[in-house]
């Protein structure tokens, strides 16, 4: 009875391709399929509609913003999949310190080894057993390919020319049209593989199947600290730094065992960071341009053909390379016109700061940190409920270019999706458009200002001083002391620490009018007391005219989050006050004021019904100021009654809202008594 053959195991590597078990695809094509399986959502930034990828919003700490920067990374990897000029680029992301560009990519480079690590999605290599039989290896038996190079590689170079290695593929099943499409991803082998695959074909005589049993099918080690598959090289100083880090080098230990003297594989190409990521990995260079002349021709050529070179010997290699640099060294490199081919191969991305002061919540929040605060005799650290919001507007302000056309609010509350009066988001878009006009980068919108370390390193002043030791509370007022320390101490351009330092004038005024309604939450024991009245005021100007509105006053609308019927007295002397305070004087511009305030209530509550007008801070400042005037007489009399505590009515007052303040509005002992200090000041009155 004949025995039945047994297939090699790179013939069951080709029946799990075909089954469609085991994939054959580049690092192009690998990262556009995970970033494409995951859901693309349209979103509008700053006047204009851009896409957003789940696969980067996704996890504990996911990249927050970035939405152009996202866009043109996936454009890029995307051309580069379907063989566009991207494949001979490097993409490079340049941009100020601490705004996410390392993040980014480290992120990227977490999520694609997650997305091998699934059995569908893992790359194989081969390895040659048994080579000590061949007699020139000396005691090497098994030799694995240096550049982790797939064994489909190996399947379209078995034979001496292409036609026979197609052959092959169809005697396994192939159709044209598959084995084409693998062709499309076809490059020779490495120098070392081709060379031993050589030798071994003179010692079997040139018969396949025996070749075929000194191969074997392994899967490429995932382990991120052997820089496999995900790499990174950091820029190193003159002295330290060679391509040998890059490239590999001749190996002693080899050339012991190694007789013949014109063996690539006397090479050790894994001594260098590129031949971990060759077989379809993503490698990443840190500061690319703080690297010395010679290895930035190195990275030119490996760049444009893709190739590892060392004396004359080549190893193709299939790796998405990304890069980053900040603007100074990119400028010094630039401004060496020698250097133009290296720039001409990249894809030069410009990343901005955050500018959206509600993203910045998330951001701040990192910067925090996740673990609950302690004080330094490690008792726990309670955060002001205004902390985030004054920190993230801090800084947010600071990364927003001044323009004649927006104020700095204006231009904030535009940039993170508001309401700023009368301004529109075409007026932003106007100004964007301006600003990029600017051969200088650091001009354009969102380039400069204080980054995501500068506002680490104010939390860190603020949890290290003896207020927020002594209070055991990260109170709000004082990241605003950290922030100018940062200042004065990290900026060293004189113009710029001049406009953040009036940014940050600018946040403190916001702060107080954020303050000014957390206090009348408070007189009113209700959390959202502003947030009702504010929407009483919107639905009294939309039923004023109603033609149901009968004597009594009493208008019925359909609540928009609930569905259900709801009834509301419309008080005109209410509705003057406020529009007194907003300063609209005539008949007319409390029409027109009423009329752009009745379409924004049209067209935000058919998309979110949850919407409350918050983010109109001069509405919100009119209805306070009113409320406080007409509930207490004047916030100066609630003031008045808060500073002095010397009757027994106004310590009751004073106790209630802080009572008030501790069970519903989630302040602390100490945050409470110092927000209303800070109330009963003078200081930051806008």
């Amino acid at each position: 009875m004949p025995t039945k053959k047994i297939d090699s195991m790179l013939q069951q590597h080709l029946a799990a391709v075909k089954s469609g078990k085991r994939r054959f695809e580049n690092a192009f094509q690998g990262v556009t399929r995970m970033i494409l399986e995951k859901e693309i959502e349209k979103v509008v930034v700053n006047g204009k509609t851009t896409y957003d990828f789940n696969i980067f919003r996704g996890g504990p700490k996911h990249v927050i913003g970035m939405y152009d920067e996202l866009n043109s990374f996936v454009s890029f990897v995307k051309d580069a999949a379907e063989g566009g000029s991207s494949k001979e680029m490097a993409f490079v992301l340049v941009g100020e310190p601490g705004n996410g560009k390392t993040f980014f990519v480290e992120f990227l480079c977490t999520r694609y080894r997650e997305f091998l690590a699934r059995e569908e999605n893992r790359k194989y290599t081969f390895r040659y057993v048994n080579m000590d039989k061949l007699g020139s290896y000396g005691r090497l038996s098994t030799i694995e390919s240096q550049t982790y190079e797939d064994p489909m590689i190996l399947a379209m170079n078995l034979f001496e020319t292409a036609t026979e290695s197609k052959e092959f593929l169809a005697k396994q099943g192939f159709k044209d049209p598959q084995i084409d499409q693998f062709y499309e991803n076809y490059r020779p082998m490495g120098a070392c593989t081709g060379y031993m695959w050589n030798d071994i074909r003179n010692h079997a005589g040139g018969k396949i199947d025996e070749m075929l049993k000194f191969v074997e099918i392994v899967p490429v080690p995932l382990t991120e600290s052997l820089g496999t598959v995900t790499g990174k090289y950091a820029a190193k100083d003159k002295i330290t730094s060679s391509a040998v880090d890059l490239l590999g080098e001749e190996s002693i230990q080899r050339l012991l065992h190694i007789t013949d003297t014109n063996n690539p594989y006397r090479f050790d190409l894994r001594r260098g960071a590129l031949a971990r990521v060759a077989g379809g990995g993503i490698h990443f260079s840190d500061e690319i341009y703080k690297n010395k002349k010679d290895l930035v021709q190195v990275y030119l050529g490996v760049i444009q053909n893709r190739v590892i070179e060392m004396d004359g010997y080549k190893w193709p290699i299939d790796t998405l390379i990304i890069a980053t640099s900040n603007n100074s060294e990119f400028n010094r490199f630039l401004a060496e016109k020698e250097e133009a081919p290296i720039v001409d191969r990249c894809r030069i991305c410009y990343v901005s700061h955050n500018t959206d002061y509600r993203m910045q919540h998330q951001l701040t929040a990192y910067a925090v940190g996740s673990e609950t605060k302690t004080t330094l005799t490690r008792e726990d650290l309670h955060q002001d409920p205004n902390f985030n919001h004054a920190a993230s507007v801090a800084v947010v302000l600071s990364r927003l270019p001044r323009s004649e056309k927006l104020t700095p609010i204006e231009t904030m509350k535009l940039a993170a999706g508001e309401v700023a009066g009368e301004k529109s988001i075409k007026a932003l878009a106007e100004v964007i458009d301006a600003l990029n006009q600017e051969p200088d980068i650091t001009k354009r919108f969102g380039q400069k200002g204080l980054g995501q370390r500068n506002l680490g390193r104010a939390v860190q002043l603020m949890v290290e001083s003896s207020e927020t030791n002594e209070g055991r509370c990260m109170f709000a007022y004082d990241i605003f002391k950290a922030v100018e320390r940062v200042v004065l101490d990290y900026v060293p351009e004189a113009n710029e620490r001049g406009k953040y330092l009036e940014d940050l004038k600018i946040s403190k005024g916001l702060y107080r009018e954020r303050v000014m309604t957390e206090m009348f939450n408070a007189y009113m024991d209700e959390p959202y007391a502003i947030r009702k009245d504010v929407m009483s005021y919107v639905n009294m100007i939309i039923g004023i005219d109603a033609e149901n509105l009968g004597p009594d006053k009493m208008w019925k609308y359909k609540d928009p989050q609930t569905g259900e019927l709801k009834a509301v007295k419309v008080d005109e002397r209410f509705v003057k006050s406020i529009e007194e305070r907003l300063g609209l004087k005539t008949d007319e511009q409390r029409e027109t004021f009423r009329t752009s305030i009745r379409k924004i209530y049209g067209q935000k509550i058919s998309v979110d019904p949850n919407y409350d007008f918050m983010d109109n801070l001069e509405l919100v400042k009119a209805v306070t100021d009113v409320r406080l005037k007409s509930d207490i007489a004047g916030a100066g009399s609630l003031i008045g009654a808060l500073a002095n505590r010397t009757n027994e009515e106004n310590q009751k007052l004073y106790d209630r809202m802080i009572q008030t303040m501790l069970d519903k509005l989630g302040y602390c002992q100490t945050c409470a008594q110092k927000t209303i200090e800070y109330f009963c000041t003078q200081e930051d009155e806008v």
